[in-house]
């Protein structure tokens, strides 16, 4: 007969292990619960994931479930480690692995992928979001009204570009969006749907933005990638001497701090990296390069209700912003003393993507 204390004990062992001490899908510190079938420890969050894959997977709590011997012998001689061989052996290098905050659709995807659809078992698996061209039907908000209608969207590495169609296509593109400068975010809140995606990108140095979402999770999550995929092979040509490590952080990336901030007018909102409704762009620098961030008290600014401010230095001026609370002025203050303070590689300001 198993005996519960122990077999308990065992498990919170295991857990502690480098391998298992952080979830296997999300990367989340501490896991307490366990596919006793796929021999891995996850989060509370990855679990529920699990139990409806249940033809697949199998969860229990290491701490508040009854295990048998056998189950514990069984997640002793595999774990986190052993399962990442087999089921992230080919993962390609551009594909997005979940982290413990993004959204639910990013992790549910990559928990199916990996052991439901198997993606990333064999070597020379067919896999739609990197072959180059990547079309379909996404719902896409319309700049006036504001609802969504269905369009053709074309992505080609061919010509490093994304392309998207009114219901005639043969009066030509609506438009064509260059990869050069393209960012795509998952944005379910703002975007009003739990597979919204905001694809932004510039024009003539303005910010401008697409938001779009696809009924299937699947789907929309392959079109994520398959812009990863076609950014990287455009960011592969562009700077042929960076390393992978140096240029994936740069296929796609998250906001580093969003919300609104007042300067010298109106309301202004704004975002870093990237904003939604751009008044304004500055570009941000290093310290190294003559930039700055300081907590300031400024006089006689005009048109101020806010009187938490910072001011954001550069080469050619200085800019005073002014904050509703002194947390929000913290909370950008740091965000922008991360930012200069890292050094800044070739395509940092090529792309010049680091504004608020």
């Amino acid at each position: 007969m198993a005996n519960r204390d122990k077999n308990k004990k065992t498990l919170l062992e295991l857990a502690k292990l480098p391998d298992n001490s952080c979830c296997a899908d999300c990367g989340a510190s501490d896991p307490d619960w366990a596919s006793y079938n796929l021999g891995v420890f996850i989060c509370l969050i990855c679990s529920g994931t699990h139990r409806n894959l249940s033809s697949i997977s199998r969860v229990k709590s290491i701490r508040l479930d009854f295990w048998d011997d056998e189950l514990v012998q069984f997640m002793k001689l595999n774990g986190n480690g052993a399962a990442k061989d087999l089921y992230e052996k080919f993962v390609p290098v551009f594909y997005y692995r979940p982290q413990q905050h993004d959204c639910e659709v990013l992790r549910e995807q990559w928990i199916r992928a990996k052991y439901e659809r198997l993606e990333f078992k064999e070597d020379n698996k067919l896999r739609s979001y990197s072959s180059g061209l990547y079309e379909g039907l996404l719902w896409k908000k319309g700049k006036d009204n504001g609802q969504f209608l269905k369009r053709k969207f074309v992505l080609s590495e061919k010509d490093f570009s994304l392309k998207y169609y009114k219901k005639d296509e043969s009066k030509g593109a609506k438009a064509i969006i260059s990869i050069k400068n393209l960012n795509a975010t998952f944005q379910p809140e703002k975007i009003g749907h739990a597979n919204g995606l905001q694809i932004t990108y510039l024009v003539d140095d303005h910010t401008r933005n697409l938001f779009v979402y696809h009924e299937s999770g699947q789907e929309i999550v392959n079109w994520f990638n398959a812009i990863r995929a076609t950014r990287f092979v455009y960011l592969k040509t562009a700077f042929p001497t960076a390393t992978d490590d140096e240029l994936i952080p740069w296929t796609t990336r998250n906001y580093l701090k969003e919300g609104f901030m007042e300067k010298t007018g109106p309301l202004v909102g704004y975002t870093l990296t990237f904003d939604a409704v751009e008044l304004g762009v500055i570009f941000i620098g290093t310290e190294h390069h003559g930039y700055s961030v300081n907590e300031c008290m400024p006089k006689g600014a005009r048109g101020n209700k806010w009187k938490c401010g910072l001011a954001v230095g550069t080469p050619n001026r200085q800019f005073i912003f002014m904050c509703e609370q002194e947390r929000e002025r913290k909370e950008w203050v740091d965000a922008l003393r991360h930012v200069i303070s890292k050094p800044m590689l070739p395509q940092d300001y090529a792309s010049k993507t680091y504004h608020i």
